[in-house]
């Protein structure tokens, strides 16, 4: 599926990626509506038909993302609602197996994640997720999103990075085709980043539905056996 003796930077994202997607879906589909509509005084109902469509219009844009700007737009203390139902926020059962072999490969480990800084410190919080990776990346920090070629540009610049020896993990198939736009060289969709949900049929990209199945070749291809071209 890939040839890990061609990869020595790895780019992970975050959630449905490295954690169950479950959490952004239960809060953004079934929490925050809840919530709000007691706050506005609408139905349920409404509320769920009204969010969905501004989720729509901001997809890919940094306010999809950005807490701040949900927080002014709807008057509610978001992070805080995160936070009473913060037990659902998990790593995916298959992640600390992969993160360790990357971690022991010797490759550089660095998680690139659209979520809003005090989202990433709450699953920071919540997992042990930051004593595997080298680097967290929330790209508000570069105010653009993955979706956007500014971002790939700016990250590269920053790590230093090739693109052509550099892995790229999401779960989402519109951020993937961008960092495929960039350059990245190894490109890989995860099936299942819910598990409330069943997996997706993919077949623009290698797809993986648990990480076991990479765990032999990233061990039989550590950093002394990586090959330069």
């Amino acid at each position: 599926m890939l040839d890990w003796r061609q990869i020595d930077t790895v780019l992970l994202d975050m959630d449905g990626t490295l954690l169950d997607l479950h959490f952004d879906n239960y809060f953004w589909l079934e929490h925050l509506p809840k919530r709000w509509a007691e706050l506005s005084g609408i139905s349920v109902s409404e509320a769920k038909q009204q969010l969905e469509a501004e989720y729509h219009e901001l997809n890919g844009k940094i306010e999809w993302y950005c807490l701040d700007y949900w927080t002014k737009r709807l008057s509610l203390p978001i992070t805080e609602l995160k936070r009473e139902v913060m037990d659902k926020i998990q790593m995916r059962a298959d992640t600390p197996a992969f993160l360790t072999a990357l971690k022991n490969s010797g490759r550089k480990v660095i998680l690139v994640t659209n979520a809003h800084p005090d989202s990433l410190s709450l699953k920071i919080e919540r997992t042990t997720l930051a004593s595997y990776i080298d680097t967290l990346v929330s790209t508000h920090e570069f105010g653009v999103t993955k979706e956007q070629q500014e971002l790939w540009q700016q990250l590269q610049q920053r790590f230093g990075f090739d693109p052509k020896r550099t892995l790229f993990v999401d779960d989402s198939l519109p951020i993937l085709q961008s960092a495929q736009r960039f350059g990245i060289g190894h490109l890989l969709a995860v099936a299942n980043p819910d598990s409330q949900k069943p997996s997706r049929a993919i077949t623009e990209f290698p797809a993986i539905e648990d990480y076991s199945v990479l765990l032999a070749d990233i061990h039989g291809s550590a950093s002394g056996s990586v090959i330069s071209e």
